[in-house]
């Protein structure tokens, strides 16, 4: 194969995996394997967050006791009178219930939110696994065609300068895929702009891949 063979072939190639690509994007099951990916990140992020609240409420929670067990211990050695003990002490306990309920609630509620959260993350992972294995199926024979165009890809590049590459790879970004065209009689493939005879004759007479005088694309000096 010449190098202006395998110019033409890799932009054949690549044309037809960008279309394989399209296809496989384009699928029902890669739209909701996006779709779950997104959520997943979402679900992370607000699970990050529940479990930080959570943690905060156990620091609560397990404060407040020590802060009841404390002014027990100390109300009982610092109480002359008995009866004023246990008013002020009733008052304190039931300062400190109020507040511990409010916390304990506010635990329960984190708990039962992470709970919830971890049980819809097992859904999703389980939705992605069946979707993944569902697209797989599906889409066998497509990923088969790619594999097998990319090993040609990779012949074909093998058959390319560098430089030639090069310019390929910048001109087919530029030109979105249709980087390489060639000549049908004295008209290029992709421009159709027909040159006149002196440019046509100059063409001719010179190296087989060079560059087309009307859209710049890189033209291959024959016809295929």
């Amino acid at each position: 194969m010449s190098e202006s063979e395998a110019l033409v072939r890799l932009q054949q190639t690549d044309i037809e995996l960008m279309r394989l690509h399209r296809t496989l994007d384009a699928m029902p099951q890669a739209a909701k394997l996006a779709a779950i990916a997104k959520a997943q990140r979402k679900l992370q992020s607000q699970l990050t967050l529940i479990i930080g609240q959570r943690k905060d409420a156990e620091m609560d929670v397990a404060e407040n006791q020590q802060v009841e067990a404390a002014q027990r211990q100390a109300s009982f050695r610092e109480a002359r009178d008995v009866e004023a003990h246990l008013t002020a002490l009733a008052k304190q306990q039931e300062k400190l219930e109020h507040a511990y309920l409010e916390k304990a609630e506010t635990l329960d509620k984190a708990t039962r939110a992470e709970k919830n959260a971890r049980d819809l993350a097992a859904k999703l992972d389980a939705e992605k696994a069946a979707t993944q294995e569902s697209f797989e199926r599906d889409s066998a024979d497509l990923r088969a065609e790619v594999r097998k165009l990319e090993a040609e890809r990779k012949q074909a590049e093998a058959e390319i300068t560098v430089d030639v590459l090069d310019c390929y790879e910048k001109a087919s970004k530029r030109f979105g895929g249709l980087a390489v065209e060639y000549l049908r009689g004295n008209v290029p493939s992709v421009c159709r702009v027909k040159l006149p005879p002196a440019d046509f004759g100059k063409l001719s007479r010179g190296p087989e891949i060079t560059e087309c005088p009307y859209c710049h694309r890189i033209l291959v000096t024959r016809e295929f």
